[in-house]
């Protein structure tokens, strides 16, 4: 019974990565369905993995460091790095707002013998997945329901009108790729789905 539960929720391809191929999980979703809370408490909970920290040109909130929950760059810098083949993949999210993962950085982590972690938009996602094929799991952060979703983000509170707006429109775009990723986490209890989080690592490492 346990078992039937747990394969209802972690739905897979036909032939997903074998775990020794893998060495990057990538954790995918629209805004507000809770991957970032995912993938902090893996990191708390394995010592084997570390976190790929994006570069971004959004302004950073309150409680962001750089370098810890963004490399935070000028559009001019960011716009460099593109010219000089610096990302494995970037995006530009909203004008003149770009996000992006470094290949340094990636490397900087396998280097360490770390296995590399990520918190990152969907199309990015896909990226990355293109590029390392079966050496990374891509996972789909799924909310219960596009209605909780859209409330997750108005409860936010962190929003103009505008950008929510704008914001809602692409989550509502990102939910139909859920059947082009590896696995699909259903986040709709925070504890079941971290629990369900922790098995797809410990399957993997």
């Amino acid at each position: 019974m346990i078992w039937r539960k747990l394969k209802s929720k972690l739905q897979t391809w036909f032939n997903p990565p074998k775990a020794s191929q893998v060495d990057l999980f990538i954790f995918t979703a629209p805004s507000g369905a809770g991957k970032t809370t995912i993938v902090k408490h893996l990191l708390k909970t394995f010592n084997e993995l570390d976190f790929s920290v994006s570069a971004t040109t959004r302004k950073g909130r309150s409680h962001e460091k750089d370098g810890v929950d963004y490399y935070f760059k000028s559009v001019d810098d960011f716009k460099k790095l593109i010219k000089e083949d610096a990302f494995v993949e970037w995006e530009e999210v909203y004008e003149d707002q770009f996000y992006g993962t470094l290949k340094s950085e990636i490397q900087r982590l396998l280097d360490s013998g770390k296995k590399v972690v990520f918190d990152i938009d969907v199309q990015g996602a896909l990226d990355i997945k293109r590029v390392y094929g079966s050496r990374a799991l891509a996972i789909f952060v799924n909310p219960p329901s596009e209605k909780v979703l859209f409330e997750r983000l108005k409860g936010r509170n962190t929003e103009t009108p505008e950008s929510l707006k704008k914001r809602i429109a692409k989550a509502s775009r990102e939910l139909t790729f859920s059947e082009r990723f590896d696995m699909k986490l259903l986040n709709d209890k925070l504890d079941v789905a971290l629990a369900d989080a922790e098995a797809i690592i410990r399957k993997n490492l």
